[in-house]
């Protein structure tokens, strides 16, 4: 687990394996002539295109996967076999897991920041670049597009990419699906799904209730969830779809995380922080988006999207806040929010028979909250040490086009303009607690191109750069240097990179596909995090940053129903420049940023009998250490956990039902499943979850 210096970082021969691939992408492709179908994605373009063409990073999840055997609640049973891709988990619901594409977002204290999401093409970030993926359901959801590199810059603020989950239509005929899963920790989840087709219309309705004592002590949670979709043919040529959301979590508790010591001792543990004062979070998040879609013409198709939501959430953190210019151990925010977004698609020709595609759009995010804070008087609500009410909002506007000059090369184009702007109004003054109100606006232009060569017509190579743009987000600019006084961090600086990609696309044969990207990204002003304390993070500009990676997916059906699947990442994500650490000493040159492994692979073996129903799998995930300070004194160590599951599913009449038995971490192995970067009184380690077993049924009953 946590150990001593024994680097186990895959040594990786990056020459000869651009060497080899190259060897074997030029042989094997030549000789194929059946091409297998790639998924058909739409978030790189914002229209519907086969990813196999397109010059850019993108991963489709499919629902078998998303539901088969797993709890269907974590972005953590789903997007580690996306290369590039790597989610942490804290096993606290009161965190939502956190996810880091080509090392941005690992910094983050909670939740995902540094990558986009969207349910449905609405956002679930905040304008700032805030969000969370406890609202995403997997039992409804169609498929996860996972979007990487610069061409997820036309997504404005982010760094690292776009994670967007799509809800699946209604079946043809009207059918009931009811779900049952019961695991260790006292875990249970109760999921009830109704979808059909009536006429011109289609709706989808997903209600689940979660509950787990944790695998930690004083980590148990609930989760209310439901996801609807609505859709209406309006004529031959338009339509509109109603997308509903409701995520309620009356009681997470936060065990907090633990000291190297305390993990030897014992990895299950609270800290005793956590008892003395009841570290716990409720959330409640509701929204509702509008999209309206007209295939105006032969060549024009027009979107409309609307959204609107509101969240609530109280969290109770280790410290009483009664100090100084504390501003309370209990956090308390109502935030409104609301957006809109026009898109305009022409697909036309140029000079006759040339292929031409252009979007263009606007849209506008908003985001209003009021936060107060309170003395934590051990579990309950003391007096008031923080209200104030904050704003943000971002627009922009975004165009992108696609060309076919000759049938064997595509060109690709975008540029953004973004524009984000804060404001907060303090109210909370007194004699020693200063006015700490102000504002601050960012702004950028963010281009990207990019090229695919058919060089066969099973071997696609593309290259792409671009520029992205990522401000800090409120939670970041809340706190600075206690030295500095109190207030806002508005001397934060928004980090700028610059992406440079290059990769290659393959069918090696009529039943195995392969992906290839290697990626440089240099980014200025990076934000890092300065301190970690008693619930408080403050951010800091380092210089800059430099990520060289390498991904790689393979994804093959070898025949009697047996698939193999594997993914790697290689990432060497390091500072640019030393910089003086918050309370002394210095971050040297090329250390290498925390929170983010330097190689990852997984695995998955899987079994389908078309026959008998029965289906079976293996899973493997490796990883490397993992940094947990910027100085890189402190990190967990590598890790190796296999995972197993094995079912059946049977057609019998109208019902389709499914029973199955997983084990995680079949090996007992004892591992870090997330790092707080930075904890300033080396807090830094959330042991993940021991050996443990789910077990779950399913029956869908057509009318």
């Amino acid at each position: 687990m946590i150990k001593s210096d024994a680097d186990a970082t895959f040594r990786f021969p990056l020459r000869l394996c651009v060497a080899a691939v190259a060897s074997v992408l030029t042989g094997q492709a030549l000789a194929v002539d059946t091409v297998r179908t790639a998924p058909v994605v739409v978030t790189a373009t914002r229209v519907e295109e086969s990813s196999f063409d397109l010059p850019t990073a993108i991963d489709s999840i499919a629902n078998k996967i998303l539901t088969e055997a797993t709890l269907q609640a974590n972005v953590s049973e789903s997007l580690p076999r996306v290369p590039g891709t790597y989610v942490q988990s804290r096993e606290a619901y009161s965190q939502e897991q956190q996810i880091s594409i080509r090392g941005f977002g690992a910094r983050s204290s909670f939740g995902t920041r540094g990558v986009r999401l969207y349910i449905d093409g609405v956002p679930a970030s905040t304008p700032d670049g805030q969000g969370g993926t406890g609202n995403f359901d997997f039992s409804s959801a169609k498929s996860i597009e996972v979007l990487r590199g610069a061409f997820s810059a036309l997504y404005g603020n982010h760094s690292g990419g776009v994670v967007q989950i799509f809800t699946e239509d209604g079946p043809k005929d009207p059918t009931l699906t009811g779900t049952l899963a019961i695991g260790s920790y006292n875990t249970q989840r109760y999921g009830l799904k109704f979808g059909g087709t009536y006429g011109a219309a289609n709706a989808i309705g997903s209600f689940s209730y979660l509950t787990t004592d944790g695998y930690r002590d004083h980590s148990s949670a609930s989760r209310y969830l439901f996801n609807g979709k609505f859709g209406s043919k309006l004529g031959d040529s338009a339509s509109l779809t109603v997308v509903a959301n409701y995520l309620d979590e009356p009681e997470d508790q936060d065990p907090l995380t633990l000291d190297a010591q305390q993990v030897a001792a014992n990895p299950r543990q609270a800290r005793p922080e956590a008892y003395q004062y009841n570290t716990r979070r409720s959330l409640e998040n509701k929204q509702v988006g509008v999209v309206y879609e007209n295939q105006w013409n032969a060549v024009d198709t027009i979107r409309v999207m609307t959204y609107g939501g509101q969240r609530n959430n109280t969290g109770y953190l280790a410290f009483s806040g009664s100090f100084g210019l504390s501003s309370g151990g209990v956090t308390q925010l109502a935030r409104d929010y609301g957006g809109l977004g026009l898109r305009w698609t022409r697909k036309t020709t140029l000079f006759g028979d040339q292929p031409f595609t252009i979007t263009s759009g606007a849209d506008y995010d908003l985001a209003m909250e009021a936060r107060k804070g309170y003395i934590n008087n051990n579990g309950t609500i003391g007096a008031l040490r923080r209200n104030e009410d904050n704003r943000t909002h971002s627009w922009g506007l975004y165009s992108q086009v696609e060309w076919e000059p000759i049938s064997t090369l595509s060109a690709f184009a975008g540029l953004r303009y973004t524009q984000v702007a804060f404001k907060s109004q303090d109210y909370f003054i007194t004699g020693t607690n200063p006015n700490d109100s102000g504002s601050l606006r960012f702004d950028a232009w963010t281009p990207v191109i990019g090229a695919l060569v058919h060089v066969t017509p099973v071997l696609n190579v593309y290259a792409n750069a671009g520029r992205s743009f990522e401000t800090p987000t409120f939670i970041e600019l809340a706190y600075r240097d206690s030295s500095l006084g109190s207030g806002p961090n508005f001397a934060l600086k928004p980090a700028t990179s610059n992406q440079y990609e290059l990769g290659a696309k393959a069918f090696v044969s009529d039943n195995t596909r392969l992906n290839l990207a290697f990626f440089q990204i240099y980014t200025n002003n990076e934000i890092v995090v300065a301190s970690s304390s008693g619930g408080r993070t403050v951010y800091t500009n380092a210089p800059g940053s430099q990520r060289t990676g390498l991904e790689a997916s393979v994804d093959s059906d070898l025949g009697g129903g047996l698939n193999v699947y594997g993914a790697y990442t290689f990432l060497r994500a390091v500072f640019d420049g030393s910089f003086p650490k918050s309370g002394g000493g210095v971050v040297p040159d090329g250390s290498q940023i925390p929170g983010v492994p330097r190689s990852y692979l997984y695995v998955d073996v899987s079994w389908h009998d078309a026959l008998t129903g029965y289906f079976a799998g293996l899973e493997e995930r490796v990883s490397s250490k993992i940094y947990a300070d910027d100085q890189n004194t402190a990190f967990a160590d590598h890790y190796q956990v296999t995972s197993v599951r094995t079912g059946i599913e049977r057609e019998i009449g109208n019902f389709t039902v499914q029973g199955y038995v997983r084990v995680n971490n079949l090996f007992n192995k004892k591992y870090i499943a997330g790092v707080a970067v930075n904890d300033s009184n080396g807090y830094y380690y959330a042991p993940a979850a021991e050996r443990n077993y789910l077990v779950g049924a399913s029956a869908a009953m057509k009318f």
